[in-house]
């Protein structure tokens, strides 16, 4: 673990120096490997999938460890995207000149060393691993023991394509083995070498990060991700957005966990909405309102409001106006992402002043709680912190800043 963060501390000190169409020439060719690799990718996920299904794991579970040969043209497609974004570094983010003469820029430099620690999602190897090239960052992965023969797979296809465009390797480096006391180490001695760390996980991986660690983490800890139905909001597109947000994928952080209801739409709402839901398979958790109008929902305990099902479970609770709706999102809510259906736009606006969350939407699903979808290529995850990056993380959000001073000789008076 030692030789890991040397050699990539050493090898950020280069990559923070190349130009950024080298940094794109890599992340191109890192793409067209895992084409040319498919097969091998897709066999080493096969090893995985195989002793994650011997091991009992669930269906969502196993949903975010599958890779098939469109999840693998994704991956690098989404290396592609990344490399056609602007370059993050040298960003002139302010500029001013001193009535003394001196002129003063701040402009956007990297973190420098990357520790990403991650589940089950091997896609997350391709993601991060792109975002921390093109933002001059070195990484260190470290993959969930679930996905260890698929990520060790792509992982192989990245340094291939630093390699080719003549970026030291040790740019992308992974944790050898599965063995815990790595994470451990990784999290409480390497300091010397890491500049901040990214989890991307359950909530016991998020937890035990930010309890353990000895550098800065980004991250979040759950999506406990909130549709509200306004009263205002037209009953077709409320039954869509509230299938799409629960239902596309389950297991992901950006999935609506709690569905609201104003009290003075919920009979109007509520019975298109539940349908569609039980139609795709959800169960219900219901307040007592709920029960009373779906008489096969199960009856809600307080702690199904601040549980992250990442299953095809939802909670719903009757409000009794917008301020009923904010107030529960206020207690219960992880500071992830909302939304509000209303065809009423002074609701919405209400709405997205009172709630802080890191990302709220109107009219639209709460899957859209993702970095490709806001046009940043990847993420390597979402923050609900405040302090540096705050939403999806992409590449801009792993670069720092320094100021940078010009003068004419001027000295500072006594």
């Amino acid at each position: 673990m030692t030789a890991l963060g040397k050699s990539a501390k050493q090898a950020a000190e280069q990559l923070a120096v190349t130009t950024s169409s080298q940094r794109d020439a890599a992340l191109r060719a890192a793409a067209a490997t895992i084409r040319e690799r498919s097969d091998v990718i897709l066999q080493a996920n096969e090893k995985d999938m195989q002793a994650a299904s011997d091991a009992g794991l669930t269906g969502a579970l196993l949903d975010r460890l599958l890779l098939d040969h469109e999840r693998v043209e994704a991956m690098a497609a989404g290396i592609e995207a990344v490399a056609a974004l602007d370059d993050p570094l040298g960003r002139v983010l302010a500029e001013w000149q001193r009535p003394n003469g001196l002129l003063i820029k701040k402009v956007s430099v990297p973190l420098g060393v990357i520790g990403i620690i991650y589940e089950s999602r091997p896609n997350v190897t391709a993601d991060a691993a792109a975002l921390c090239v093109k933002s001059g960052n070195a990484v260190i992965l470290r993959g969930g023991s679930e996905s260890y023969h698929s990520s060790r797979a792509i992982y192989e296809c990245l340094r291939a394509g630093l390699e080719t465009a003549g970026i030291c390797a040790d740019c992308v480096q992974m944790v050898p083995t599965t063995d815990r006391a790595a994470v451990g180490f990784l999290l409480s001695s390497m300091g010397e070498w890491l500049d901040v760390v990214v989890p991307r996980g359950g909530k016991n991986l998020i937890r035990r990060v930010q309890d353990e660690a000895r550098v800065p983490v980004i991250g979040h800890l759950e999506g406990i991700c909130h549709v509200y139905l306004h009263t205002a909001a037209n009953v077709d597109m409320a039954r869509e957005i509230t299938l799409n947000a629960k239902m596309r994928r389950t297991g992901i952080c950006g999935a609506a966990e709690t569905l609201l209801i104003d009290e003075a739409a919920v009979s109007r709402l509520l019975p298109a909405v539940a349908g569609a839901l039980q139609a795709a398979g959800c169960r219900i958790v219901g307040d007592e309102r709920v029960c009373e109008i779906l008489p096969d929902a199960t009856p809600a305990s307080d702690q199904d409001w601040s549980t992250e099902y990442l299953d095809a479970v939802i909670s719903v609770r009757v409000v009794a106006d917008l301020e009923g709706a904010v107030s529960h999102i206020r207690q219960f809510g992880s500071g992830h992402t909302e939304c509000i259906v209303t065809d009423d736009e002074q609701a919405a606006a209400a709405f997205f002043l009172s709630v802080d969350s890191a990302i709220l939407l109107h009219n639209a699903s709460t899957q859209f709680a993702d970095g490709g979808e806001f046009g940043m290529g990847a993420e390597i995850g979402i923050a609900t912190g405040k302090l540096h990056a705050r939403g999806p993380v992409g590449a801009n959000e792993l670069t720092s800043f320094k100021y940078v001073v010009r003068g004419s000789g001027q000295v500072r008076p006594g």
